[in-house]
């Protein structure tokens, strides 16, 4: 799958798999015209280390099952240790403890651009 041409329904699928996993507050930015290195965030509330790792887990199967690439494993920001995000070019996923997400507030940071 090319996810360039796809990005939009990649983005919103793999919201759907957060939230099925049990992700809180779900939300995918448009960043389209906005943002030189990615279409879309797509962004998630963990409740653990655990649940984060298991969140990884389904997201690369998910993109295993349908052929979407990732770039490289999930990281972390520098001396964010509740903090993981996996890039797949066009889209960002961020997974994020309650607090990293409410400190960091990458919501509000990437929804003031000029309309």
């Amino acid at each position: 799958m090319d996810v360039t041409f796809q990005a939009d329904e990649v983005a919103q699928s793999l919201a759907q798999v957060l939230r099925d996993s049990k992700a809180a507050d779900v939300q995918v930015l448009d960043l389209r015209g906005h943002c030189s290195w990615t279409d879309f965030f797509v962004i998630g509330t963990v409740t653990s280390n655990t649940h984060l790792q298991g969140l990884e887990r389904q997201i690369k199967e998910w993109c295993a099952e349908h052929e979407v690439k990732t770039l490289g494993k999930a990281r972390r920001p520098p001396g964010a240790s509740e903090w993981h995000f996996i890039d797949l070019g066009p889209i960002v996923i961020h997974l994020m403890s309650a607090a990293t997400r409410s400190f960091y507030d990458l919501e509000r940071l990437w929804s003031s651009f000029p309309e």
